[in-house]
């Protein structure tokens, strides 16, 4: 069952391409990072409405009787608040006319779905997209989940938050971040098919909903087998795959041999000592380290996300990527989550302090740029967006 298509149906007879209002006009709806719905305000501002039921959200833009919105800038430029209100307002009013019908239906298909597929915490499951896309309107990119939750469960990630109302109006149940996951068995059939018809851009494989590498891609290989179809395509996209786990070691070769293949690693300190103890199901830093060392002296182009930032020796940490990427992403933790425990540990208490995250994120930031590593915002790596990329 796809939500997406149940998505499109609350906001008929309004199509993707069409005005809702003047000024703004529906662009496309997308599940890969929750529930969405993307707007274009007088031709300039692109603005994500995010939906989730009523019963799980305290706080929101607007609502309707079942739902509510709230809203993300989907550009360079942050949104106006009156302007991600309008537009919740806008979208909350045109759903509200239809979402007793489509909900109902929503759980009728769920409940035929369950009986298919099951409700266990892990589900083979067949989709009928795979690429969503995203990004700015200047700098677009597809993101791929060959799974959907990840086994690594990481207590801060804000995934949960994400797929939670999902799982909701899908009626499966309410687990424990880190104890579920949808392997998308026939993702790479689909992927060829899409990389046949749709414009071309980045691609990333999506660490946000799941990580790629995760245990169960051991048995599965499906991430190894959509890196085939990219690496056999005509003209292969830039494509980029990040994870926490050591378990991309075992596609060296096929990575080698895809030029348009980069790897990344989510690595938030060098101290293993904190990683076991927020990541206690990741490969150990220093271990990610010497995967992406490996991967940079095969002629693999690497990158490192460093995000939440955690304690750990910062220049000894700096001195570490330098030796083994090329560029760094760095973000602040993005709140608590499941983690509350294990920020309350008096050892890393401090780390939950906004000021700490961003103290200590400008502190690496210099540090790195001291060494000549790129450091970065955004979605994808600045040598990929000058045209490093094939």
């Amino acid at each position: 069952m796809d939500l997406r298509d149940h998505l499109l149906a609350l906001m008929r007879p309004t199509e993707p391409g069409e005005e809702l209002a003047p000024g703004l006009r529906f662009v496309r709806a997308s599940t890969e990072l929750g529930l969405r719905l993307t707007f274009l305000v007088d031709g300039r501002h692109e603005v994500h409405v995010e939906l989730s039921p009523l019963e799980q959200s305290p706080k929101y833009a607007a609502r309707s009787e079942y739902l509510a919105f709230g809203y993300r800038h989907g550009g360079a430029e942050r949104v106006d608040q009156k302007l991600g209100l309008r537009v919740c307002q806008a979208v909350a009013r045109h759903v509200g006319a239809r979402e007793a019908e489509v909900l109902g239906q929503l759980g009728a298909d769920a409940e035929a779905a369950q009986d298919e597929e099951g409700s266990a915490r892990l589900r083979e499951i067949e989709i009928s997209r795979l690429l969503e896309l995203a990004g700015d309107p200047g700098q677009r990119f597809y993101t791929l989940s060959p799974y959907v939750g990840c086994l690594i469960g990481c207590r801060f990630c804000y995934a949960q938050t994400r797929l939670d109302p999902m799982r909701s109006l899908l009626r499966l149940p309410q687990v424990r971040w880190g104890s579920y996951v949808d392997v998308r068995i026939n993702a790479a059939e689909v992927l060829a098919e899409e990389l046949r018809s749709l414009p071309r851009y980045p691609i990333k494989f999506c660490p946000i909903v799941s990580d790629p590498y995760q245990a169960v891609e051991k048995r599965f290989e499906v991430t190894r087998r959509c890196l085939e179809v990219i690496r056999d395509a005509p003209e292969p996209p830039p494509a980029l795959v990040m994870t926490r786990s050591t378990l991309m070691l075992r596609d060296l070769e096929l990575i080698r041999e895809s030029p348009s293949v980069w790897v990344g690693a989510s690595i938030p300190t060098i101290d293993d000592e904190v990683c076991a103890h927020f990541e206690p199901r990741a490969a150990p830093a220093s271990e990610r380290l010497a995967m992406l060392r490996t991967f940079k002296q095969a002629g693999v182009r690497c990158w490192v996300v460093v995000q939440p930032m955690l304690p750990g020796n910062t220049d000894a940490f700096a001195d570490a990527l330098a030796e083994v990427v090329d560029s760094v992403s760095i973000g602040v933790l993005r709140g608590e989550h499941g983690a509350e425990q294990d920020f309350a540990d008096p050892r890393f208490a401090a780390a939950r302090d906004e000021d700490w995250q961003r103290d200590q994120a400008f502190a690496l930031r210099d540090a790195l740029e001291a060494r000549g590593v790129a450091v970065w915002a955004g979605e994808l790596p600045p040598s990929l967006l000058a045209g490093d990329g094939t």
